[in-house]
């Protein structure tokens, strides 16, 4: 894909900043931390397919007019004083990261499907948990992977410390979670996981 990329649209150095290298695309524009030594980039095919939608969109729709945009900004007059032609060089650069962040993160991932798990009582990738805490304080979490992971909507990364505490325990385990704030017992309570889909359907 990485080649593809290169060769359809011919990045031009004259539109992108040559001190860029591939460290700065680990987390590109606020995204993902970079997995861990060894790691596999585990991943839905849900996740998955949002990835490679968001790859397809920068380069086949605001890579090609973000370019135009330059190309036609470079024509008029003083580069040093046109808005136009700054901003683009700087969201080219932007964009650019971000493909070869996603490209990168498209080549290693390993798509996985929770539903293979749908009925079992045992949490594994993907798995939504509802847990208690010493307390008797409730709360649900959803292991993804780590480009997909969004806390806003309960889900957790599989390599964040509650995600590792949780795996490969059962319901009604009681587990250790290790915080800043010391060692707290979570007990499990339910754990469940999406149907599998219909055979043909999108």
């Amino acid at each position: 894909m990485r080649a593809f990329f290169f060769w359809r649209f011919g990045v031009n150095k004259a539109f992108t900043k040559e001190t860029d290298s591939d460290a700065d695309d680990d987390g590109a524009d606020g995204a993902s931390p970079p997995l861990p030594a060894g790691g596999k980039n585990y991943i839905t095919p849900e996740g998955y397919a949002r990835l490679r939608d968001e790859l397809l969109q920068l380069m086949d729709e605001e890579r090609p007019k973000i370019v135009e945009t330059v190309h036609w900004a470079a024509k008029n007059g003083d580069r040093s004083e046109n808005g136009d032609y700054l901003y683009g060089k700087k969201r080219l650069r932007e964009i650019d990261r971000r493909i070869r962040f996603l490209t990168k993160r498209l080549e290693i991932a390993e798509v996985t499907d929770p539903s293979v798990h749908h009925g079992r009582d045992q949490v594994f990738f993907g798995a939504t948990v509802l847990y208690a805490d010493e307390t008797g304080d409730e709360r649900s979490v959803t292991i993804l992977g780590i480009d997909e992971a969004e806390s806003a909507k309960s889900q957790v990364s599989w390599i964040s410390p509650i995600a590792r505490a949780l795996l490969k325990s059962r319901e009604g385990d009681v587990v250790k979670l290790v915080t800043p704030g010391g060692a707290h017992d979570i007990e499990i309570l339910s754990v469940s996981y999406p149907a599998p889909r219909p055979a043909g359907a999108s």
